[in-house]
């Protein structure tokens, strides 16, 4: 099969860009990290292929993996996106068979969390067959590119965390469903360029997924939910507390409030243009 690559460098310093230069890999260098959403957003934009292979820069295919989630893209047209097997790379060995889950596809929990199934357990047979799931992982998705350009792809005000799902909830809202293909593999090491990007990664991390699950949560959850809500949050402040990323995670929570007007008005757009019922349909995970 034919694949159009576009490498989307975000300001880093490690060489990354010499490389592509030597490798003639079609690539854009940014003097700095705009954000995993508007990267990928730019990267988009550069080609012309059908469909969209977002791939973070930790990961690594197995032969074969493309051509496998093309296929199964190409053979049911309700499908907007599929995501591979994704496994957890540890150490310098990569044994398909012994190693550990990172993601079977993306769930809700009943308060509007996300949550990669399956994460960190032995590749039981229920993680081996396919099915439909919420949605797909960013770290390494096939969208189609119908989806992707309808939806005007990632929020870019995300930055980093939860713009997948934002993307799987309206694409959920216009009607698309997303499908888990085991067949085809991927390893993630996991969080390695973030780690490296930052001076306090575990502290930028809090505060961009308590900022963006709220955000998400805005745009689609029920009104009845907000005690549950409300119950969640405090007690994912009183974890912070403990783990001393309160400050952080504070932070996250309290920048939605400048962002309400916005978010509201992107929640009565989906509504007016989407069915919110079928994103929450997926609601119901226990976490």
């Amino acid at each position: 099969m034919e694949i159009e690559l576009f490498v989307v460098d975000n300001g880093s310093g490690d060489g990354s860009v010499e490389l592509l230069r030597e490798r003639s890999v079609p690539h854009l260098p940014l003097p700095r990290n705009i954000g995993f959403a508007a990267a990928v957003n730019l990267g988009a934009s550069r080609v012309g292929a059908n469909t969209v292979l977002a791939l973070n820069a930790d990961t690594v295919l197995e032969p074969g993996c493309l051509a496998t989630l093309q296929a199964a893209l190409a053979a049911d047209p309700r499908l907007g996106g599929v995501q591979p097997r994704l496994l957890q790379l540890e150490g310098e060995v990569a044994d398909v068979a012994g190693a550990r889950l990172y993601s079977a596809g993306q769930a809700l929990t009943r308060d509007g969390r996300a949550v990669e199934t399956g994460a960190g357990d032995e590749q039981r047979p229920e993680w081996l067959r396919r099915r439909e799931v919420f949605g797909v992982c960013g770290a390494a998705c096939l969208l189609r590119r119908q989806l992707f350009d309808s939806l005007g792809g990632y929020d870019e005000s995300y930055f980093a965390f939860y713009e997948d799902v934002d993307l799987n909830v309206r694409a959920r809202i216009a009607g698309w469903s997303f499908g888990y293909v085991p067949e085809a593999v991927v390893w993630h090491l996991g969080n390695a360029s973030w780690l490296a990007g930052f001076s306090q990664p575990g502290a930028e991390n809090a505060r961009l997924v308590a900022r963006n699950r709220l955000a998400t949560q805005v745009k689609f959850m029920p009104a009845r939910a907000l005690p549950r809500i409300a119950a969640v949050e405090a007690g994912s402040l009183a974890r912070a507390a403990r783990q001393r990323r309160f400050g952080a995670t504070l932070r996250g929570k309290l920048s939605v409030l400048r962002r309400l007007p916005r978010l509201l008005g992107e929640r009565r757009r989906l509504r007016r243009e989407g069915e919110p019922a079928s994103a929450r349909r997926w609601l119901g995970v226990e976490a």
